[in-house]
């Protein structure tokens, strides 16, 4: 399945932005009492580029991806997204690994959650069929979400993440409860939406084999900073399994398994 672009032509909505946006963080710093998570944070992430950012538990990694799409803020330092002047929020979208789906809503309407309370409802179900048609559910948008697999509420989460046509996706490990056949799928998904629409994909995961299927470059972190910022250069699609797959895979675990020593 090659998967449809989201349409752009309602111009009722709200405007979308560019479909990318570089991100710069410098001397980023977050606390929660007297407990340091980040610990001057730099980092720029070029428009476009798909970033996967591995470290150990309690790192840091999703409060960082919280910090950089709004959710909070920094305690210390500063966050740029290009043309993000009214705010992250509004040119990024975040994906977690619980779908979050309201039980009470159809398909659809929980995809058109992801355009805010003020969209006209009747555009708003047109464009979130749109983006469930770019995951591949075009079929279930009528559908109660209890009756879905664990890998369609995840495909209809994307969609709602998708269906503002974010300029950065934020993607805090949201693969990581489904099995591994299904796991896969969703990675090549992600990754065929990504090439298709053109946004800076910013991944956390705990998955080494997925950070290195999925990213362009890798950035590990631990003890609340970047400890190793790697660049991925392997053909797309990735070949898992590969020598050049499992040696990048190598690597990307010697600076892990160097940081918890």
């Amino acid at each position: 399945m090659t998967p449809m672009s989201v349409a752009m032509d309602h111009d009722t909505l709200p405007s979308r932005p560019g479909p990318a946006a570089s991100l710069t963080l410098r001397g980023v710093r977050k606390t929660f009492g007297a407990k340091t998570v980040l610990n001057g944070v730099d980092l720029h992430v070029p428009s476009g580029q798909f970033l996967a950012i591995v470290g150990r538990s309690g790192c840091g990694k999703s409060t960082l991806l919280r910090l950089i799409t709004g959710l909070d803020e920094p305690t210390a330092g500063k966050i740029a997204i290009e043309g993000a002047s009214e705010g992250r929020a509004r040119l990024a979208r975040i994906m977690f690994q619980e779908p979050r789906l309201l039980p009470w809503a159809r398909v659809d309407a929980n995809v058109a959650i992801g355009l805010g309370p003020d969209a006209d409802r009747k555009l708003a179900l047109t464009r979130s069929r749109d983006a469930l048609a770019t995951v591949g559910l075009a079929d279930r948008a009528g559908e109660w979400p209890s009756i879905l697999s664990g890998g369609q509420k995840q495909r209809v989460a994307l969609a709602r993440a998708l269906v503002s046509a974010p300029r950065i996706l934020a993607l805090d490990e949201p693969l990581g409860a489904l099995d591994a056949l299904t796991r896969i799928e969703m990675q090549r998904l992600v990754e065929q939406v990504w090439l298709s629409n053109g946004f800076t994909a910013i991944l956390v995961t705990h998955d080494v084999t997925e950070a290195v299927a999925l990213g362009d470059r890798i950035v590990v972190i631990d003890r609340g900073g970047i400890t190793a910022d790697i660049p991925i250069d392997l053909v797309r699609p990735r070949r898992r399994g590969s020598r050049e797959f499992a040696r990048v895979e190598a690597g990307i675990l010697g600076h892990l398994l160097a940081s918890a020593d």
